[in-house]
């Protein structure tokens, strides 16, 4: 079992950053990819972010957000600069067994409770 908690959001202004964190339980933290997504109301959650073997981004982030991890901290953040008012969603971490990151929701299998990003214009 792995348990996520993130942190980090707020309501911020269009141009400003913010950083989200995100905390994992469990001791096998770096064998696990881990992933951001976000879902605005009305939506569906979408990808944002992913890092595992690899490293990757949705189209609509890329240049502004940047994904990282700490092994050591087992904690994952989501560095996001040059914020939008389209960027204001939940920001929700979670985590799948394996090294690769997945685009998909449902390739993963431990999910974080969200935090709510928004960004006004």
């Amino acid at each position: 079992q792995v348990q996520l908690v993130e942190s980090g959001g707020g309501l911020v202004q269009a141009g400003g950053s913010l950083r989200l964190s995100c905390a994992a339980s469990g001791r096998t933290f770096s064998s696990y990819a881990m992933g951001w997504f976000r879902q605005a109301p009305g939506k569906e959650r979408e990808f944002v972010a992913g890092s595992g073997s690899s490293l990757a981004y949705a189209d609509s982030v890329k240049g502004r957000f940047t994904i990282s991890r700490d092994n050591a901290k087992n904690t994952v953040y989501l560095q996001m600069n040059s914020l939008k008012p389209e960027d204001t969603a939940v920001y929700y971490c979670a985590a799948r067994g394996g090294t690769r990151p997945r685009v998909r929701a449902y390739d993963y299998d431990y999910w974080g409770q969200g935090t709510q990003v928004t960004v006004s214009s």
